[in-house]
C-alpha cells in the first residue's frame, strides 16, 4: 500500500503540475474555453471573469500537484484534489454526453482530447485520487511544515507570475497552428491520400400494413433491397452520423473577405512581399492606444516600402469602418471569424508579419519591435 501510494502520489501530482503550466502557458486560450462552458450552463455573467479565472483554476493545479508531491498538508491537498477532479469529471462527462463543447482543454492545444477521452482520463485520475484520500494520513512531508509552506507559496506565486507574463506577452510555446515559421497555405491543405470522415446515413422504416419499425443503415437499406417493398416506407428525416473520423487539416476556418463579401484569402496569403496583418477580433474591446501605434508603424512602413497593411477583425462592416475613420486608418479592412482570429494571436490586437503566407513572426502589442528594428530585421534592401 505504501507504494501504491507514492506511486498514485507522483503519478497525480507530476500530471497536475504539467496540466497546469500547458493551461497557463496560454490563459487567453483557457479562458475562451471557459466562455465556452459558461454559455452551455447559462452562467454567462462570468464571462468577464473568464481570464481571472482561467489563471486561478491554473495556479491551483500546479499549486495542488507540487503540494502533493512533496506531501506538505496533506489532508487538505487530498480534499482539494477530490474536489476539483470530481468537479472537472463532472464537465467532461457533460461535455461528452450531450455533446455541447468538443474539447475540454485539459491539456490545452498541446494535446488536444475528446470529451469521451478527457473524461476516461478523469476516472483513471478520480481512481488514484480516492486511494490518496483514503490513505491521506500516510502522506509524509519531505520538508518542515515552515519549508514546506514557504515552498507551497513560492510555486503559487510563481504559477500566478507564468500566466501573468504570458497573457501580456503571448505563450512562451505556441501550440497553434498559426506558429511562427509555419505555412498558412500548408496547413490549410488536406494530402493527397488522406482518408476523409466516414458517416453513415440511418433510416427509420415502418411497415404500411403490420405497423412494424426499423432502423436500419444505409448499407443494410441497400444490401437487403428493402427499399424495393412498397410496404416500407422512410419515416422522418435519415440521420447522418458521423462513424469514423478522418484527416482534418490543422486551419480549416479561414476566410478572409472584404467589406463587400469578395474572398480574398488566396490573394493575401500568395503575396511574395512582406505584409503586416494586425489582428484585432474585437474593436469594440482592443487596445485603441496600442492600434494608435500600430497604425504610425503601418504608414511608416507603406512609406518606406509600399508594404501591405491589413487589419483584420470580425465586427461588422459598418463598424470597421467607422472606426477606421475614428482613428485615421491607414491600414486596409478585411474580414474574417471570430475563431481563427483569436488563433491567429492570443491580443487583441496582435500581430502577424507573413510572406507568401509564411508566418515570418508575431507579437503581442506589448512586445511589438520599434520600427527601426522590425526594418533592421525584416526590410533592409
Amino acid at each position: 500500500m505504501r507504494k501504491l501510494v507514492w506511486f498514485c502520489r507522483i503519478f497525480v501530482g507530476l500530471l497536475f503540475i504539467f496540466s497546469g503550466l500547458i493551461k497557463i502557458n496560454d490563459p487567453l486560450g483557457f479562458s475562451y474555453k471557459l466562455e465556452e462552458y459558461f454559455e452551455v450552463f447559462h452562467i454567462g455573467f462570468l464571462s468577464g471573469f473568464a481570464l481571472s479565472i482561467s489563471i486561478i483554476l491554473c495556479s491551483l493545479e500546479v499549486f495542488l500537484g507540487f503540494a502533493l508531491l512533496i506531501g506538505v498538508r496533506a489532508k487538505s491537498v487530498a480534499w482539494g484534489l477530490l474536489l476539483l477532479i470530481i468537479f472537472f469529471a463532472f464537465l467532461t462527462f457533460y461535455s461528452a454526453y450531450f455533446k455541447v463543447v468538443q474539447t475540454c482543454g485539459c491539456f490545452g492545444d498541446a494535446i488536444p482530447l475528446t470529451p469521451w477521452q478527457s473524461f476516461s482520463k478523469d476516472l483513471v485520475l478520480l481512481l488514484l485520487i480516492i486511494i490518496l484520500f483514503i490513505n491521506r494520513k500516510t502522506i509524509e512531508p519531505l520538508f518542515s511544515k515552515k519549508k514546506g509552506d514557504n515552498l507551497l507559496i513560492g510555486s503559487a506565486v510563481l504559477a500566478v507570475c507564468i500566466g501573468l507574463y504570458t497573457y501580456n506577452f503571448m505563450p512562451v510555446i505556441d501550440f497553434l497552428p498559426y506558429k511562427v515559421g509555419a505555412s498558412i497555405p500548408d496547413e490549410m491543405k488536406t494530402p493527397l491520400g488522406a482518408k476523409p470522415d466516414e458517416y453513415e446515413i440511418t433510416y427509420n422504416l415502418k411497415n404500411k400494413k403490420t405497423g412494424e419499425t426499423k432502423v436500419m443503415s444505409d448499407k443494410d437499406y441497400l444490401k437487403t433491397g428493402i427499399w424495393k417493398d412498397n410496404n416500407w416506407a422512410v419515416v422522418g428525416t435519415p440521420q447522418n452520423k458521423l462513424v469514423k473520423k478522418g484527416y482534418s487539416p490543422p486551419i480549416k476556418d479561414l476566410s478572409i473577405q472584404d467589406g463587400q463579401g469578395n474572398n480574398y484569402t488566396n490573394e493575401l496569403l500568395s503575396n511574395p512581399y512582406n505584409s503586416l496583418i494586425v489582428v484585432a477580433y474585437d474593436l469594440d474591446h482592443t487596445n485603441v492606444e496600442a492600434i494608435g501605434k500600430l497604425n504610425a508603424m503601418a504608414a511608416n512602413l507603406i512609406h518606406d516600402f509600399n508594404t501591405r497593411t491589413i487589419l483584420l477583425t470580425s465586427n461588422s462592416a459598418k463598424d470597421a469602418e467607422a472606426f477606421a475613420k475614428k482613428n485615421h486608418l491607414v491600414m486596409e479592412i478585411f474580414y474574417a471569424d471570430e475563431v481563427p482570429l483569436k488563433s491567429m494571436v492570443r491580443a487583441n490586437p496582435g500581430i502577424l508579419l507573413l510572406k507568401n503566407g509564411v508566418i515570418l513572426n508575431k507579437w503581442h502589442y506589448h512586445s511589438m519591435p520599434k520600427y527601426e528594428d522590425l526594418v533592421k530585421q525584416y526590410f533592409q534592401k
